[in-house]
């Protein structure tokens, strides 16, 4: 016979025996290019082929130390459930709609597939499906796997060749599973739209309910969707709504014509309205209570290789993997620490506070949190990073970290022996001697005679390492750097996990103890968290379990070593106690057990810090204008409501730092600091002066009065050396003092 449309199709030996068809499909070759079944004519044999079926895409969940789901992430939201977990009414439509003899025939309908290689013959191209619930699955399944835009154009496209394909895979399904359990499986994999996938998130986004409580109505548009997901999405508007109305009304017309249910009750649920509610998706760090943290562990499940061997491959476990992650954040401590920022911080301000709170002894981030929301709307005044952490956890670039590093400086001098009453008169300011006074750890000669660091009036004088550091005194610090060494304090703080927000190598300079490199909340907090644990620092943590869609469970330890001797790290939580007592916070107190911080205001008031701990818990308060705080400087300001003239370590982070560490230790016995070794430290050595009155000299930076100005009109004697982005100018020195 002439022309395509009267070409002969010739499907024989059709085995009947266990509902698979096992032929040969032989087909003349068919004019025009690509109209072929095969490339040549010929005989194409078919047989069952076994199909790899990764699992489908699901959520992966996260949740907090105490179970509590806080977060989801997923690239197709789907939650995959059990047959006996969908509704009766959900099958027989589904079945009805999309391939109604299902239950009878083998892996292909024989009827529809004539019927459909007719058409497409007559139409001179793939115009009609016929595809059955088995090959629809396995589309998906292809579709799914692919891992390339070749591979999921080739699941895709219209061609008899991924037809045959399609009846391979087909066959080789219909041997290896039950009717039911190809039906469960289609049910999991198909798209419903609005950005459900699964029959159990569909029923969720669609009408608010689980797939096993879905309604007649309800599932008749579910069913209708599946042909067309994109053109009856109802969450695009009126028309794909009407769209998918009527196709619900065909389901439940076809449903009668088939006898499954009566012509009533189709009639009855053809004049429900079509109720669907646009259940929001959870997930996403936007959704989630707790952004800050949903990013830390996003970030450290993506970033590190414990979680996967590449990048791509702990991406699509996250975002595809179904997983459950158990994290270490405290809700009791989260609450804490964001009533305690809303106390003295409001969203509205131009500041932003951020505080992080950490375990000593497991480096576990129990609670981020900061003043603003985290998002992209102005208007409600969020923030697009992570203000709490480093830039390879979604952060920025953080904020100078002021004279807080003067702690790393007191720990390399009790390290090399130096007692903590020994001391040397400073004056009030500080000349390094000649450029080959300080080097750094390449032993490149560091420090600038023609520049001074300055103190404020009635700081010089004789100091200690107690006195120098309860008054931060710059000019102490400078001193003992280059005493102990430049290169050594920086070791000092590398030891303890220090290190730039921004990912760059740490500023050497002569000016690193004074703080000036860009830190964030969760480094420095985790810092001085292996101080409270007696030396033993842990690297910041986030994720203690994982478990896997199939149950099993990973569960992931802390990272510790001994970074200091128990003995250094007892001395030091001893000095910095005095903080609270004799020194920069004892205008605002203690909190009821033993403590140890240490102020921290950068130069010209452009950021303040207030970080430290007890033997259970340490925390880092940062507050700065992410505007960009060298232009923004914290002077004149209204924060919280309240103006302040200057915002000082201790003006607004050491009040937010003691209300949250109040409330998170609530209900934590107290637990007291290791004695200090007396016959080590205590006292003093070489550099000693007996008539020196500790009392007298320990106000070197005056505690500041209520409105954030020290009182006497004096300044804070911390001083940083930032340039305008915090990093060194033309001349590879920093500016800005």
């Amino acid at each position: 016979m002439a022309g395509r449309g009267t070409k002969i199709v010739r499907l024989a030996a059709a085995g009947a025996a266990a509902g698979v068809l096992v032929a040969g499909i032989t087909v003349p070759a068919v004019g025009g290019a690509g109209f072929g079944l095969v490339a040549a004519a010929g005989e194409v044999d078919l047989k069952p082929v076994d199909l790899v079926e990764p699992p489908p895409a699901e959520v992966t969940i996260v949740r907090d130390a105490k179970g509590r789901e806080i977060a989801r992430f997923y690239e197709e939201y789907r939650e995959v459930v059990g047959f006996d977990a969908i509704a009766e009414v959900m099958k027989t439509a589904i079945v009805a709609i999309e391939d109604y003899r299902f239950y009878e025939h083998g892996a292909i309908d024989v009827e529809g597939t004539l019927r459909a290689l007719a058409t497409n013959l007559r139409a001179g191209k793939v115009a009609q499906g016929g595809s059955s619930i088995t090959q629809q699955y396995v589309k998906q399944v292809l579709l799914n796997s692919a891992g390339t835009d070749a591979e999921r154009e080739a699941a895709l496209e219209a061609s008899y060749t991924r037809k045959l394909n399609e009846l391979r895979y087909a066959m080789g399904m219909e041997k290896k599973y039950t009717k039911d359990q190809i039906l469960e499986k289609y049910l999991n994999i198909a798209y419903f739209g609005a950005g459900a996938y699964g029959v159990e998130a569909a029923a969720k986004r669609f009408f608010g309910v689980h797939a096993a409580r879905l309604t007649l109505p309800q599932a008749a548009t579910l069913a209708g969707a599946v042909q067309d997901p994109n053109a009856t999405d109802p969450n695009l508007g009126r028309e794909q709504r009407d769209r998918l109305l009527k196709r619900r009304n065909v389901v439940l017309d076809r449903m009668a014509e088939l006898g499954k249910i009566t012509r009533a009750a189709a009639d009855r649920a053809k004049r429900t309205k079509l109720g669907y509610k646009g259940t929001k998706l959870p997930g996403g760090c936007e959704a989630s209570k707790y952004p800050y943290f949903c990013l830390y562990v996003r970030q450290e499940i993506l970033n590190n290789p414990d979680f996967g061997r590449t990048a791509k491959s702990r991406l699509a476990a996250l975002n595809r993997g179904g997983l459950t992650i158990r994290t270490t954040l405290d809700p009791a401590k989260q609450a804490a620490a964001e009533r305690a920022i809303r106390a003295y911080v409001h969203a509205s301000d131009h500041a932003v506070a951020a505080e992080a709170l950490v375990r000593p002894g497991t480096g576990a981030i129990e609670a981020m949190a900061a003043s603003r929301p985290y998002g992209n709307r102005a208007a409600r005044h969020e923030i697009s990073y992570n203000v709490v952490a480093d830039a390879a956890h979604g952060g920025g670039a953080g904020f100078q970290a002021g004279s807080t590093f003067k702690t790393f400086t007191l720990i390399s001098a009790l390290k090399q022996g130096m007692k903590v009453d020994d001391g040397f008169t400073v004056g009030a300011g500080y000349r390094a001697p000649a450029y080959a006074t300080f080097k750094n750890c390449a032993g490149e000669n560091i420090g600038d005679p023609s520049h001074t660091v300055t103190n404020d009036e009635g700081s010089p004088g004789w100091k200690t390492l107690r006195t120098g550091t309860w008054g931060s005194v710059n000019t102490f610090f400078m001193e003992l750097e280059r005493r102990v060494g430049l290169c050594e304090t920086v070791t000092t703080a590398k030891s303890l996990g220090i290190r730039r927000a921004d990912g760059r190598a740490l500023q050497e300079y002569e000016t690193f103890t004074l703080g000036i490199n860009e830190m964030d909340p969760v480094t420095v907090a985790t810092a001085y968290a292996a101080i409270a644990a007696r030396g033993t620092y842990c690297a910041p943590m986030a994720i203690t379990a994982i478990t896997d869609r199939n149950g099993k469970t990973a569960r992931y330890r802390p990272k510790c070593r001994q970074a200091l001797e128990p003995a250094v790290a007892d001395a030091t939580a001893d000095v910095l106690s005095g903080v609270f007592t004799k020194g920069t916070m004892s205008g605002v107190g203690g909190i009821g057990r033993d403590a140890a911080g240490k102020t921290g205001t950068t130069d010209g008031y452009a950021t303040a810090w207030f970080a430290g701990f007890t033997p259970d818990l340490a925390a880092a308060v940062s507050i700065g204008d992410p505007r960009g705080s060298q232009r923004h400087k914290l002077v004149g300001v209204t924060i919280g409501g309240r103006r302040y003239g200057i915002v000082a370590g201790a003006s607004l982070p050491g009040p937010i730092w003691k209300a949250t560490m109040i409330a998170a230790l609530r209900n934590v016995p107290p637990s007291s600091f290791t004695p200090i070794d007396r016959a080590r430290f205590g006292g003093c050595a070489s550099h000693c002066r007996p008539d020196a009155d500790p009392e007298r000299e320990s106000q070197a930076e005056t505690p500041p009065d209520a409105d954030g100005r020290p009182s006497g009109d004096s300044r804070p004697s911390e001083d940083g050396r930032p340039s305008e982005d915090g990093r060194p100018p033309e001349d590879g020195r920093p500016q800005g003092r």
